[in-house]
């Protein structure tokens, strides 16, 4: 009997199994630990989607319990922000130093014990803290949910799969929504915010503990030259009823090569080769340009939902008056949630029909559509401006999740060799998240100095900006084997 054939990775994962009964397959199946890696950074993605729409929710009552002024009240909003932006920056890279798994889990450990200071905060300053140290967790895990993901499923399903992932931020919003609702019901005293918190503390610890039970991934172990452990791990993510493969022997693409070495060190790497700055630009440059959009709407919606509502917007003197008033808030809030499950689930469906590429650019040009008729609607007056105002920001949410809030997240975790993807998406994820804290502390500056119709005009021109830098350093991913990613 011949000696197996050693293969790469990836191929084993795209393997279609060849079943001795005769069984024909089209496709690779799931196994269950792939299951069980999905479900896992889909749970971190739920719990960032839901915490920091929490924080949103339970700021009046921080600031009626804590007494914060206009300023400290930014400082709230902008504290997860900023803290993502520093975990992805200065964690997002140690994917591809300590390994894929350690990062999965010591992320969530960090999330767990910050969530817990966040509902125990005894003081401003340590609510802040904790505020902060949960975005590092969530920066962190940015890239590091998409890597687990993307490096331990079949290449056909990859985009589907990570996007459903990703899309679980919105769906955690939503629950947010509905567990504000709840507590705000049932609870009305000034520490409600606390226990919106610590709802999610339990589940946290679970999927902590079941982080510790999946496989390393084989594409990183394989980087490092640990081929041994990486055959273990890929027999252990494709184990099936009946057995298949029986035997794995991976190919070991360091042998016989002789590759010159790359000095560089750090972020360098990134901009040293001609490919990895087509693809940090690709990664980055749309995924800041989108978030200037996206965080500045978010500010701004609820403005507009409450003039709509009818809900006012005067200074609460009594905790009922804040709850009730959080509460039509919160209400308004959901709509838009649903909009951006919507979109997500466009992009899923889409990813690998159309390609990751279009699909960006044609979501930044919806947006550009959609700031374009909220931006006119200055020049009417009584329903039809309500009615454009609305049309344009739901064609912008739709389109945004279609398009480039689900891609620039897709794109970072693919574009990069296996060997600097965690440092490429990291930067990515940081690099656009500095449009955020820009954004949440500039849109109302501006709102107020040039205008709504002059910012939204600015935003349509910042969309159109980001379609074009996606055209001309597009690289489509759609169905390609990350291993060619690799490869020049």
């Amino acid at each position: 009997m011949s000696n197996p054939i050693a293969k790469s990775v990836q191929e084993y994962i795209d393997e279609t199994p060849n079943w001795h009964d005769g069984t024909v397959l089209t496709t690779a199946p799931m196994t269950g630990m792939q299951w069980r890696i999905w479900a896992l950074a889909t749970a971190g993605k739920f719990f960032e989607g839901m915490v920091v729409f929490m924080t949103g929710v339970a700021l009046p009552l921080m600031a009626m319990e804590f007494r914060l002024s206009a300023a400290e009240k930014g400082m709230v909003g902008a504290s997860s922000l900023f803290g993502i932006l520093i975990g992805a920056t200065a964690l997002g890279g140690l994917a591809d130093k300590f390994g894929r798994k350690q990062m999965f889990i010591a992320e969530m450990i960090l999330f767990t014990i910050f969530l817990t200071g966040v509902s125990l905060s005894p003081s401003f300053p340590f609510l802040l803290l904790c505020l902060f140290g949960m975005g590092v967790a969530l920066g962190c895990d940015y890239p590091t949910a998409h890597l687990v993901i993307s490096e331990s499923i079949p290449s056909h399903c990859r985009g589907r799969l990570v996007l459903s992932a990703f899309g679980f931020q919105a769906v955690g919003a939503l629950a947010g929504t509905i567990v504000g609702l709840m507590i705000l019901r049932s609870h009305e005293f000034v520490d409600s915010w606390r226990w919106m918190y610590a709802v999610a503390i339990i589940p946290a610890a679970i999927v902590t503990v079941a982080r510790f039970f999946i496989t390393q991934s084989s594409h990183w172990l394989v980087s490092q030259g640990r081929i041994p452990e990486a055959e273990r791990e890929i027999q252990k993510l494709l184990r099936r009823e009946p057995s298949y493969p029986k035997n794995v022997i991976l190919k070991d693409p360091h042998a016989g090569a002789s590759h010159a070495s790359d000095k560089s060190s750090g972020y360098m790497k990134l901009f040293t080769k001609k490919k990895n700055r087509r693809a940090t630009i690709l990664a980055s440059v749309p995924w800041f340009l989108q978030d200037l959009g996206t965080y500045g709407i978010g500010i701004f919606t609820p403005i507009i939902l409450t003039t709509a509502l009818g809900v006012t917007s005067d200074h609460e003197r009594n905790l009922a008056e804040v709850i009730h008033g959080t509460i039509d808030a919160t209400r308004g809030a959901a709509v838009i949630d649903i909009l951006l499950i919507v979109g997500i689930l466009a992009a899923v469906f889409f990813v690998d029909r159309i390609g990751r590429i279009q699909l960006q650019v044609i979501g930044f040009i919806g947006c550009a559509v959609g700031l374009f008729l909220a931006a006119l609607s200055a020049w009417f007056d009584g329903a039809a401006q309500i009615y454009l105002i609305f049309a344009g920001f739901m064609i912008f949410n739709f389109m945004t999740n279609m398009g480039p809030n689900a891609m620039t997240y897709l794109l970072a975790g693919e574009v990069f060799p296996t060997k600097v993807r965690g440092l490429g998406a990291g930067f990515a994820a940081s690099f656009g998240k500095i449009g955020a804290v820009l954004t949440a502390f500039l849109f109302p500056i501006l709102l107020k100095d040039i205008g709504t119709s002059a910012l939204l005009f600015g935003l349509v021109v910042t969309s159109l900006i980001g379609a074009a830098v996606t055209w001309r350093f597009g690289i489509e991913t759609k169905g390609v084997n990350l291993e060619h990613i690799t490869e020049d």
